[in-house]
């Protein structure tokens, strides 16, 4: 089913309902679109306490009908069921307040101590003995995938070429890689 919705962005958002041909349509504080839950100023709190909330119950049912995980076994659940709500549309939404990202990696703490052998080590310990890198370790890194398809021409010139022509220098000096990024005043 389509559904019409109009949500408007900012701090002060606009009025809360429109009115056409007497019919009242009411503005949503949150839409969600493609499973990102967006709110009226891009903050996006409601997705991630949701993805969050979802990643622990998943948790819990693995938990509860698997009593014994080994660490193979461990690393097909956990990323087919658990980090997958952890890391989609990640890009839309990345956390980049302290508290978010540590409780966003709260939830592969919990998740590696399911796998009783390992209980024991510390949280870095247990990463390396699973060969997870962290969850900040693994947006950086997509980051900089993304920079990186931009500055190569691997998406759509026409789309991506005014912000390679806007925040790209050529610099030649040999202190400084020819690809460097500029700071820009104005987008």
């Amino acid at each position: 089913m389509l559904q019409n919705v109009t949500v408007s962005y900012g701090e002060k958002p606009r009025q809360s309902y429109y009115t056409i041909s007497d019919e009242t349509w009411h503005k949503p504080d949150t839409v969600k679109d493609l499973g990102i839950i967006f709110d009226t100023q891009l903050k996006f709190v409601d997705h991630k306490n949701n993805k969050i909330s979802k990643a622990y119950q998943i948790m819990g049912i693995i938990k509860r009908n698997f009593i014994y995980l080994t660490p193979h076994s461990f690393l097909i659940l956990y990323k087919s069921l658990v980090h997958s709500h952890l890391e989609y549309g990640v890009g839309v939404w990345l956390p980049h307040h302290e508290y978010l990202i540590e409780k966003l990696e709260k939830v592969q703490k919990r998740a590696t101590k399911l796998i009783i052998s390992i209980k024991h080590l510390k949280y870095k310990e247990r990463l390396h003995y699973l060969k997870l890198p962290t969850l900040k370790f693994r947006r950086v890194r997509g980051d900089m995938i993304e920079v990186y398809k931009f500055f190569n021409n691997i998406y759509d010139s026409a789309t991506t070429g005014w912000l390679i022509d806007r925040h790209m220098q050529i610099n030649y000096d040999m202190r400084v890689h020819q690809h460097s990024l500029s700071i820009s005043d104005s987008i």
